[in-house]
């Protein structure tokens, strides 16, 4: 079987080089007039498995090889061409089959031996291959090359777009991206095929020229041959050797026409013109009563125009009865699924997955989903959803987006896992002009609130735009409040999104880069639900988990001595304290921070110090006002609002501003990188 393929393989490798040189050798090496009868009419065989090839291929980009094709057959085209002129006017003297029966049937059978009728014949040939099919395909060529290499970013940008949204799998966009490179290889390969067919098509009216005028300078100065009789034999020979390759070449280039003007549908040539061209029962109909009305006029032909008004009207019925039984076809289906509901037995198909994202939208809110009515919501959402990719550090789920009838009109709501997180409602008709906090007078409109941030807000209408924007106001659509407020939510909900599935992709693809890190870190040294853990655990403080090498590298170090997550993602937090701050405060020189007096610090060391690690009700409550008061101060200047603790007692502070505070950030002393200095606010106590 190896020796077979090996073989296989070697013929394959060693036959088109050997093909090559042979038709350079066919420039050099004179042939027999057997052997060129048997070259031309394999010349003629190939031209016409190449044209069926075209009109039988379902897509252009399964015959991609047709450029190297179309090169070797014109190559081999015009060493047919020199070799038959050689023999031409070497032996054309000796009588008309001196260069062989192909070239001498076709001097003699075709243009019944007329030098007048060849010539016409020929210059027709010639005028239809080069001025007609030659220029349209290589005009079509020039154009479907530039408009696809113009197209390729934009086509690349859809396939990253659609495996963001992850409508495709990292396989398919690979093979949609090699589809699209061979697309534009393909068609960047015909530009500059179709100028070998141009370029035949000249050569062919030189050589029938060059064969003209030699024959005759050869026949009479050499050979002492008559006018006449020079004419007779070397105008014969040459017109049948012309149009022994002006049909292939004709051939060639209409095979090349319409692999050009193919589209890039899977459809096969027969059956697309059959159904798109004959297809249309009102466009068969009136080209039938046309063509009788003709066939009724005194003076015409009536006989043929009546009969293909026959034959047009006859097939325009028969799509119409086709037609009528497609209609009536839905109709029993729909007829029986109603008389027996029960034949169809359950199944564990009954039992939907539930989706991890989900928007529900009132019947009024669909405009905005629907694209054929211009809403632009799933538009903004898929670039919501790739913006939170990039800032969280994993792949958001899909927003699978349907219509409630239960909910209110002008209502929608956002569920996590098949539970809902929020609503809100919207009015489509109209835009949110949002009050930032400063504006200069109000504005005409239904009141009500912003759904992400619950600032006052007012929907007015699209042409009290500027007049809004004037005063003061933020004024944004109605999808863009939705996604807004779905990016709001996601960025508080990431540690419920982020599941086992998603953290073994996340580890696939760190593992590319540093495959060793990941082989060390699970299932040898931690099992996959404590990494899970504690990338959770950093989601729900708001770090993003896009430094995963940094994290791996800090569960590698510290997974040895324990496996509790809560000891290490605080462990994951102090590797991480330059990215944290970063995201906190930026390249800001200095951070400022609140600190809590040493009294506050003692009773709250005391408090967590017990296996419950709960604070005291009356002093947490005391603790949320005090902070609550640093964090509105801070906001008034511009400052981040972060409280600088212990780390013993991080984390139950950090639950407690959690939810209530969540603008207030609370840092462990050892997550501040040792070169970065602090500016103390003030200390709670």
């Amino acid at each position: 079987m190896n020796a077979g393929g090996w073989s296989a393989g070697m013929r394959n490798a060693v036959a088109a080089p050997i093909v090559v040189l042979a038709m350079l050798a066919m420039v050099v090496v004179p042939l027999p007039p057997m052997l060129l009868d048997a070259l031309f009419t394999i010349n003629i065989a190939l031209s016409l498995v190449v044209m069926l090839a075209v009109v039988y291929v379902k897509r252009p980009l399964e015959f991609s090889i047709f450029p190297s094709v179309l090169l070797m057959v014109t190559l081999l085209r015009l060493a047919l061409n020199v070799a038959s002129t050689r023999v031409v006017l070497l032996h054309g003297h000796e009588g008309g089959g001196a260069a062989g029966h192909v070239i001498e049937s076709f001097g003699q059978f075709v243009i019944g031996g007329s030098y007048a009728v060849g010539i016409v014949v020929f210059a027709i040939l010639t005028i239809v291959n080069f001025v007609v099919v030659t220029k349209g395909a290589g005009r079509i060529s020039e154009v479907s090359a530039r408009f696809i290499l113009d197209a390729l970013p934009g086509k690349q940008m859809a396939i990253d777009a659609d495996l963001n949204a992850g409508l495709l799998t990292r396989e398919d966009a690979k093979l949609r991206r090699q589809e699209v490179r061979d697309e534009a290889d393909f068609y960047g390969s015909m530009d500059g095929a179709s100028k070998f067919v141009r370029g035949d098509a000249i050569a062919g009216i030189l050589i029938l020229a060059i064969n003209l005028v030699g024959g005759l300078l050869i026949g009479m100065l050499q050979h002492g041959l008559g006018f006449g009789a020079a004419a007779q034999t070397y105008t014969t020979l040459a017109i049948g050797d012309g149009l022994v390759a002006q049909l292939p070449a004709l051939l060639i280039a209409t095979a090349t026409a319409m692999l050009v003007t193919r589209s890039t549908g899977e459809q096969e040539m027969g059956s697309a013109v059959s159904r798109q061209l004959f297809g249309h029962q009102r466009a068969l109909t009136v080209a039938a009563a046309l063509m009788g009305l003709i066939g009724v006029v005194p003076g015409m032909p009536n006989i043929p125009f009546l009969l293909l008004a026959g034959v047009l009207g006859f097939a325009a019925w028969k799509l119409r009865q086709r037609a009528l039984r497609e209609a009536d076809a839905p109709q029993a289906d729909s007829t029986a699924q109603v008389v027996d509901p029960a034949a169809a037995e359950l199944s564990w198909d009954e039992i939907r997955p539930v989706e991890p994202l989900a928007l529900e939208v009132g019947y009024r809110l669909i405009a905005l989903v629907d694209k054929a009515q211009g809403g632009q919501l799933l538009a903004r959402l898929k670039g919501v959803r790739r913006k939170l990719t990039q800032d969280v550090g994993f792949l958001i789920p899909a927003v699978h987006v349907r219509d409630n009838l239960e909910l209110a009109p002008n209502h929608y709501r956002v569920l996590v896992h098949g539970v809902p997180v929020a609503s809100g409602e919207l009015h489509p008709d109209r835009e949110l002009a949002l009050d930032p906090g400063r504006v200069f007078g109000p504005v005409e409109g239904i009141p009500g609130k912003d759904p992400a941030f619950g600032l006052d807000a007012v929907w007015i209408n699209p042409n009290q735009r500027a007049h809004a924007e004037s005063l003061g106001y933020t004024v944004v659509d109605a999808a863009t409040v939705v996604a807004t407020h779905l990016s709001h939510l996601v960025r508080e909900k990431a540690a419920e999104l982020l599941g086992h599935e998603e953290v073994q992709h996340l580890l696939t693809t760190l593992g590319r880069n540093a495959p060793k890190l990941v082989e060390d870190l699970t299932p040898k040294l931690l099992p996959l639900s404590v990494v899970v853990k504690v990338l959770q655990s950093l989601l729900a403080e708001r770090v993003p988990v896009r430094q995963l090498r940094q994290i791996v590298e800090a569960l590698l170090e510290h997974g040895a001595h324990t496996q509790d997550p809560a000891l290490l993602t605080a462990a994951v937090r102090t590797a991480l304290g330059r990215f944290i701050v970063q995201e906190l405060n930026g390249l800001a020189p200095e951070l400022p921070v609140y600190t809590l007096a040493p009294a506050l610090e003692r009773v709250l060391q005391e408090s967590v110090s017990g296996q419950g690690a709960a604070l005291e009700p009356g002093l947490a409550e005391r603790l949320h006002q005090n902070l609550s008061e640093c964090v509105a101060r801070q906001e008034s200047r511009g400052e981040p609002a972060v409280l600088l603790v212990p780390g013993g007692i991080r984390a139950a502070i950090a639950r407690l501003v959690r939810h209530s505070i969540p603008s207030m950030s609370v840092l462990a002393y050892g997550e501040v990188p040792e070169d970065k200095r602090l500016r103390l606010v003030g200390a709670i106590g």
